[in-house]
């Protein structure tokens, strides 16, 4: 069996990092795990073909070779998703279709022609689906109720990936998060119990990285790594032994709940065995609105005071915004900008409020007839609802607050600010700690990235506004905190895709406005759920 394993293309967000990604001669930000993870769960006398078609094309070639295609996606590769399975539809191609978008939207891919859904969590469902082959079926839905011991998986089929095509690799400890933010879908598909898996589990896939000469950043695409803390203690203790013992090859980014401030020897941890970035999904400043939305993680303790201390201890902060909740006072947009200013945080993601498939949000506004369209996650989009305030409100308060957000020269000063609070923390301080930390398997300075370096020195020196900020923070990052020029100067460059981003968001959103207003908006079909006769035709997992 030949199978093609096709990554639809993401659009342009504010992950994709295009210019400074492909500045440095990388192709794309991150690989697709889902679908190295899917190889290596499929039966392994299988040949495999990936195509990340945000690096390369599917080629005719592909085509073919191919017996079979199979695709993962999220809702935000809709597009080309869709564009995929028709194509290899018109191909005669038997199509296998999973990930979070086809999990949430099982109708969208009946529409489009896939032949199996092979839905929920592959470590149980890829095994139905493999046996309804060897039965001779040529079609089916497959479904499990209960959600998979991670440890059953294997370590990801890396070998199928460009590795010198990415910026990151990515690795994943644990799925599923304790809370119950109303908006999020993370626990409608992976649950609220985290489950993890075993360090000797992660340490074969580091081993296998590290074999393939891998050397740099690994995204732990958890989308809460703290969230079951019994394990993640003893997992960063094994972890900072792995490090010493290779030469600490590898530092990490993951996504974590702002609670993690709380545990001074998990800060500790976590810096010592070198994450280097965490992703924290504030969403507001405003309490009120936390409140409803069900985020009460993020009330127990001032945020201010938690994102300082993470901060001091060593590691870098990319935080998440959101507009548009219900009963928001007027001004959210510029609240958002003061607090992320406030807070020295570089990296803000901002965007307006989604009601994702399946979440209680989703069903609240399902009920009272609001919700207009399905969803899609990016910052290009409107919200997919009535809102309880005016649209045309939320959306001038919202380009406006993106706008100033990536001012070239507010955009440095946060950037300063934060790096001299990263640079306070002891890891940074400590000269035995920075020696052993050290990188001592540096990948070869690469011409492409040595020239965009001078290219953005330039640009940021010479020519445009920042000229004068630009030397100034550099001056006193090399006076006060030498060590983190490297970062400063990291963050500096990401500019390059922020620029030009948040004119397209501007564009975009006022686009989508104009629109709304001329009543030119989907109504959502808001019945997802497979009919009657489908669900009978649905095979479930169900664990004896």
């Amino acid at each position: 069996m030949n199978v093609l394993l096709s990554y639809p293309i993401f659009p342009t967000s504010f992950w994709s990092f295009e210019k400074a990604v492909q500045g440095i001669g990388k192709k794309a930000f991150m690989p697709p795990l889902s679908l190295v993870t899917v190889a290596a769960l499929l039966p392994q006398e299988w040949n495999f073909r990936l195509r990340d078609r945000n690096i390369e094309p599917v080629t005719e070639d592909d085509w073919e070779w191919a017996d079979m295609v199979m695709l993962s996606g999220m809702i935000a590769q809709k597009e080309d998703y869709m564009a995929q399975i028709q194509e290899a539809k018109r191909r005669d191609l038997p199509v296998v279709v999973g990930g979070p978008y086809a999990t949430s939207l099982p109708n969208d891919m009946l529409a489009a022609g896939a032949d199996f859904l092979v839905l929920d969590e592959g470590e149980y469902t890829i095994n139905l689906f493999v046996e309804a082959l060897k039965r001779g079926e040529t079609s089916g839905i497959f479904r499990s109720k209960d959600k998979p011991d991670v440890t059953l998986s294997p370590v990801p089929r890396y070998d199928l990936l460009q590795l010198d095509a990415y910026f990151l690799m990515a690795i994943q400890y644990s799925r599923g998060c304790p809370f119950q933010c109303e908006f999020c879908d993370i626990i409608i598909l992976y649950g609220r119990k985290p489950r993890t898996k075993t360090f000797s589990q992660v340490e074969k896939e580091l081993d296998v990285l590290f074999d393939l000469g891998w050397r740099g950043g690994i995204f732990f695409v958890d989308d809460n790594f703290i969230g079951n803390k019994r394990t993640v203690k003893p997992f960063l203790e094994n972890l900072i032994e792995w490090q010493t013992n290779k030469g600490y090859p590898f530092s990490f980014t993951t996504e974590a709940s702002i609670d993690m401030a709380q545990d001074d020897r998990l800060l500790e941890l976590m810096a010592l065995s070198k994450f280097s970035t965490v992703f924290i999904g504030i969403e507001t400043p405003d309490t009120d609105s936390l409140k409803l939305t069900m985020k009460h993680q993020n009330n127990r303790k001032p945020m201010n005071e938690s994102l300082e201390k993470i901060a001091k201890s060593g590691l870098r902060i990319m935080a998440g915004f959101i507009i548009g909740f219900d009963d928001e006072k007027k001004g959210a947009g510029e609240r958002v900008f003061q607090f992320a200013t406030e807070n020295a945080i570089p990296g803000v993601t901002f965007s307006m409020l989604q009601a994702l498939p399946g979440t209680a949000l989703w069903d609240r506004l399902k009920a009272s007839g609001r919700l207009l369209d399905d969803a899609n996650l990016n910052q290009t989009t409107l919200l997919n609802f009535v809102p309880t305030r005016p649209i045309e409100e939320i959306a001038e308060e919202y380009v406006n607050a993106f706008w100033k957000l990536y001012d070239p020269k507010v955009y440095l000063k946060r950037v300063f600010d934060h790096f001299m609070l990263v640079g306070q923390a002891k890891v940074h301080q400590d000269p035995e700690l920075r020696k052993k930390l050290a990188n001592q398997h540096k990948t070869d300075f690469d011409l492409k990235g040595v020239l965009f370096g001078l290219k953005m020195l330039a640009k940021l020196g010479f020519v445009r506004s920042t000229r004068f900020v630009f030397w100034k923070y550099l001056y006193l990052m090399f006076k006060k905190n030498p060590g983190g020029i490297g970062n400063f100067l990291s963050f500096a460059a990401f500019m390059e895709h922020f620029l030009p981003y948040r004119k397209m968001v501007k564009k975009e959103i006022q686009e989508a406005l104009q629109a709304r207003i001329d009543g030119k908006v989907k109504v959502l079909d808001t019945n997802i759920e497979l009919s009657d006769e489908l669900t009978e035709g649905v095979e479930w997992y169900k664990a004896s």
